[in-house]
């Protein structure tokens, strides 16, 4: 999930990337756009829209923060919590779905993660 710069990102290529995964619902957490799968939440926009905040559990996010700092980190609120923050603008487009697909798999039901 090493991002590049080449590409482009954006908030609304995140969105299509999430509602395309399987029974996500698009909704608001923290009055904040987010997505969940059977209610549960694996993806959220920080306030200032230019990074996403993903579940991921707690040695992927540091595999992720380790192996491409410039993309992924965390804050002292996070750090306690399984997930990774990504800069959007730094993500690479292929690292996206993927990324966002980690995140889903971890909450799905599994039955759904098949998928």
């Amino acid at each position: 999930m090493k991002a590049s710069s080449r590409g482009h990102v954006t908030f609304d290529s995140v969105r299509r990337a999430a509602i395309s995964l399987d029974t996500v619902e698009e909704g608001r957490a923290w009055g904040l756009p987010a997505f969940r799968t059977g209610g549960k939440l694996f993806l959220c926009f920080r306030e200032d829209l230019a990074s996403i905040v993903v579940r991921a559990s707690f040695e992927q996010r540091d595999e992720m923060i380790a192996a491409d700092p410039d993309t992924y980190y965390t804050t002292d609120h996070h750090r306690n919590y399984p997930w990774v923050l990504a800069r959007i603008a730094k993500l690479h487009p292929d690292a996206v779905h993927d990324l966002l697909q980690m995140a889903w798999r971890s909450v799905a039901p599994k039955k759904r993660r098949a998928n």
